[in-house]
């Protein structure tokens, strides 16, 4: 990391921007938050780089140890996306990197091949879940429908999931894991997207389509054997998505339960957070739900958890901040610049992407794709 950067980012870390602009007790925990810490290269043996997923480990499994942070990679030692097949194992008691799983480019179980997206998850049971979103030529001109992987806790592929309901799982799941059940939620934004070569000549970008999903599946864990997928169900649909030569594709990306059963939805292309209610009970679809916050300090949120407090965390994808928002009160209450890359414009923009809690809760992991590098942010 150059000495630039390094300043850069030490002034990041302590030029915080309240919405409210109120001094006193902290209102959530973004003010708290004031270490930025560089862990380790997302970059695997092969090559893999542009880090999507971060997933923190629940239980120690196979080669896996409790608190072991997972990211892979959605592109190849070429830089195409769509073709990343790595996942990395970072040990925080160690400091140790170590490859947990590359998988074959081609795989005739998952439509297109593989291209590991930040729909990643893994279970108490020890198995791993991870969406592909594959492309042979880094563009969705040659996008695949992709499918989910089920990975052992050694990293061996036991299964792939795909069909009608299933087109390039994108975004951060939301899980309720029971151990032997489990309930994922996962958005789906590959319905009917073009080339980026097919422009709106209104937009000049582009077309937009209204295509994309939210999917939740239900699924049984059998004592010592692999997850089976028992039934899925629609519970949002009518997302935005299009295809970008920069990002790959654009579509809902965040995913975060909340206490009461909403699920969160992020929409980047319309700026905006929407909340789908009774997600683990209703039996049809809430069309892209009712709106929580949209424009404000958000930037094509991308990213999202569900703090202790009940705020969520959204990572920006056209700036270098993160946004804590309180979604019972429908505000935006603090964000603060955790990349601020200079050589982006504005600083930070298409950094970001995966987050994921701490489990003490008392700080986040995040990845930044301009560095491909695992970050730590805490008091």
């Amino acid at each position: 990391m150059s000495l630039s950067r390094t300043v850069a980012a030490w002034a990041a870390t302590v030029l915080i921007f309240s919405a409210n602009a109120i001094a006193g007790e902290p209102k959530g925990m973004l003010e708290t938050i004031h270490r930025h810490v560089l862990l380790t290269s997302s970059v695997a043996d092969n090559g893999d780089l542009n880090p999507y997923a971060v997933v923190i480990a629940p239980v120690a499994a196979g080669t896996i140890q409790a608190g072991d942070v997972l990211v892979d990679n959605f592109n190849n030692l070429s830089n195409l996306q769509g073709t990343g097949t790595t996942i990395i194992d970072y040990r925080p008691s160690t400091k140790k990197t170590t490859l947990f799983a590359k998988l074959p480019q081609k795989l005739p179980q998952c439509p297109g091949g593989v291209g590991l997206t930040t729909a990643m998850t893994m279970l108490k049971t020890g198995w791993v879940i991870v969406g592909s979103t594959p492309s042979t030529d880094g563009t969705t001109a040659t996008k695949g429908d992709g499918c989910l992987i089920v990975l052992d806790p050694s990293g061996k592929m036991v299964a792939a999931w795909s069909g009608p309901t299933i087109n390039d799982p994108w975004g951060d799941m939301a899980v309720v894991d029971n151990g032997s059940t489990a309930t994922l939620f996962i958005s789906m934004a590959g319905f009917g997207l073009p080339s980026p070569d097919v422009i709106d000549k209104a937009t000049g970008f582009p077309v937009v389509l209204h295509k994309a999903t939210v999917l939740r599946l239900n699924i049984q864990i059998p004592d010592g054997k692999p997850p089976v997928l028992i039934d899925q169900t629609v519970i949002g649909n009518g997302f935005s998505a299009r295809a970008d030569r920069d990002n790959f594709l654009l579509g809902p990306t965040g995913l975060a339960l909340g206490s009461d059963n909403t699920l969160y939805v992020t929409d980047g292309l319309d700026n905006v957070i929407t909340a789908i209610p009774n997600a683990l009970s209703r039996t049809d679809s809430a069309g892209t739900g009712k709106v929580v916050t949209q424009g404000g300090l958000l930037s094509w949120p991308l990213a999202m958890v569900y703090t202790p407090a009940g705020h969520l965390l959204v990572c920006n994808g056209k700036d270098g901040q993160l946004v804590e928002v309180d979604p019972v009160a429908g505000k935006q209450i603090y964000s603060q610049w955790i990349d601020s890359d200079q050589a982006q414009s504005p600083p930070g923009n298409g950094d970001l992407f995966g987050i994921a809690l701490m489990p003490d809760g008392q700080g986040f992991y995040y990845v930044e794709d301009d560095m491909n590098t695992l970050m730590r942010g805490g008091k």
